[in-house]
Parts: structure tokens; C-alpha cells; sequence
């Protein structure tokens, strides 16, 4: 048998290659997709206001945001630079954003440890979670002023969430892993720290993909009730006094903030899940 007749048996099959190039060609068509419908939707938005279908007034359109951007780096509201509303907003968001994950887990793991808390606990934490949180930002002003309020409402709506998630993946753990652990005499903290949390990555991760929304939500509606700095403040001065190009490069800046977070998630999601 010759090299070459060796190499064709060992290495990948015909077929194997084949779904290979559908595989790649599946993922180029979706992000051709997803380039398509951002570029219809940016020619629309800046046409149909040019061509007065709908009231420029009220939408502003993509040329004029770059121009905005620019005398926004020269001068902002409190004379603050754009690049620290938006470095006010990140930092707010990392911080509540990690707050919660870390509580939350925290929380999760003494609820999964002692059942009778989650017993005593879960009506509260349910109603907790479906209370609308902005009706806590006067007292959050209040209580924490006007800065750290803002990170209060970040906690407050990632928090509860993020409990509720992860406790259920605690729970929807194998319980044959778990029983195996114990035959072997494994402690509660053992099987927590070996069986479960290991377990329970995806749901981590799916936590950490609502949070990374949810914490710049608690952000910008702080910013929009109490805060004199950040993205949340310059889209509401920008409302207040009728200039929709502020308005909309806020919320292009905010977008462009999600994207980021997202695609940082997406690349550790595929980090951790190659690594198991």
C-alpha cells in the first residue's frame, strides 16, 4: 500500500469534509444575513427621514451621528466628554454586572445547601423578581445618592434573575453524579465545589448572557432618574431639549456597549465549552 493510499485512509472522510463546507457555508450565510439586515435597516433609517416618510424631528438618521460624535468629544453636557458618559456607563455596568453574578451565585449556593432557606425564601425572592424596579429609584437616590444608586439599580435587576437561574441549574444537576460522589464519601462542600458547580456552566453562562443586558438596563434608568454623568443622562438631556442627534448617538453608543459584552460572553462561552 502506497503513502498516499495510507494518508486517504487515516485522515478525514468524504463525508466528514462535506458536512464540513455545509457546516461553514451554513455559518457565512448567517452572518451574510445579519450584515444584510443592519445594512436595510440603516438605509432605512436614513432615508425614509431624508425623504420626510417619517419626521427627521423625531429620529435623527445615520449620517448625522458621526458629526454628533465628534462635537460631543469637544463638548457635553456638564462639559464632560462623551468618551466619560460612556466610560461612566461601562463602569457602572461591569460593576453591577459582576455584583450580581457573584451575590447571586452566592446566594444560590446557600439555597441549594440548605433547602429549608429556599423553602422559607422562594415566594420572596419570585415576587422580588417580578416587582417592577424602577419604582425603587427615588429611594435608591435616597438611601445611596446619586451615584451609587445607579449601581443599586444595576444590582437590583440582575440580582434576582440571576439567583433564580442558577439555583435551578444547581438543582437540575444529575443526581446520579451526585449519589456517586456520596458513595465515594464525599462532603456536601465537595460535591458543591466538584459535582455541581461543574455542572451547572451552561446555566452560568446563560446567567451571565441576562445579566450583561439586564445590569446596563439598571445603569442607563439610573442615569435617566439621578445621575449627572453617563449615557443614560446624555440621552435624557438630549430628549429634554429636542435634539435627536444626541439622543440617537447615546443609543448607538449603548448598542455598539452590547455588542461588545456580547461577543466577550460569546468568546468565553466558547472558551470554557471547548475546555469540558
Amino acid at each position: 500500500m502506497s503513502k498516499a493510499d495510507i494518508r486517504t485512509e487515516t485522515g478525514p472522510s468524504p463525508q466528514y469534509r462535506e458536512w464540513l463546507r455545509r457546516e461553514r457555508r451554513g455559518h457565512l450565510a448567517v452572518r451574510a444575513a445579519q450584515l444584510a439586515v443592519l445594512v436595510i435597516f440603516l438605509v432605512l433609517w436614513e432615508v425614509l427621514p431624508k425623504a420626510h416618510v417619517i419626521n427627521p424631528l423625531f429620529t435623527s438618521y445615520p449620517s448625522a451621528l458621526w458629526p454628533t460624535f465628534l462635537e460631543l468629544l469637544k463638548d457635553s453636557p456638564q462639559q464632560v466628554n462623551i468618551l466619560a458618559h460612556t466610560w461612566a456607563t461601562v463602569l457602572a455596568t461591569v460593576i453591577g454586572f459582576t455584583a450580581a453574578m457573584v451575590f447571586g451565585t452566592a446566594i444560590a449556593a446557600a439555597l441549594w445547601w440548605w433547602d429549608g432557606l429556599y423553602k422559607v425564601l422562594d415566594p420572596y425572592l419570585v415576587v422580588a423578581n417580578a416587582m417592577p424596579k424602577t419604582a425603587f429609584v427615588p429611594i435608591f437616590y435616597l438611601w445611596l445618592g446619586a451615584t451609587m444608586s445607579v449601581y443599586g439599580m444595576s444590582l437590583a435587576i440582575s440580582l434576582f434573575v440571576t439567583i433564580l437561574m442558577i439555583y435551578s441549574g444547581f438543582q437540575g444537576t444529575d443526581p446520579n453524579k451526585v449519589k456517586l460522589a456520596q458513595t465515594f464519601g464525599a462532603s456536601k462542600g465537595q460535591i458543591l465545589t466538584k459535582v455541581v458547580l461543574p455542572g451547572s456552566v451552561p446555566t452560568l453562562i446563560a446567567a451571565l448572557k441576562v445579566n450583561a443586558g439586564l445590569s446596563l438596563v439598571g445603569v442607563v434608568v439610573g442615569e435617566f432618574q439621578s445621575a449627572n454623568l453617563g449615557l443614560g443622562y446624555l440621552i435624557q438631556y438630549g430628549s429634554q431639549i429636542f435634539k435627536m442627534n444626541i439622543v440617537m448617538c447615546g443609543i448607538t453608543i449603548l448598542a455598539v456597549v452590547s455588542s461588545l459584552m456580547y461577543l466577550a460572553i460569546s468568546w468565553l462561552e466558547t472558551a470554557v465549552m471547548r475546555r469540558r
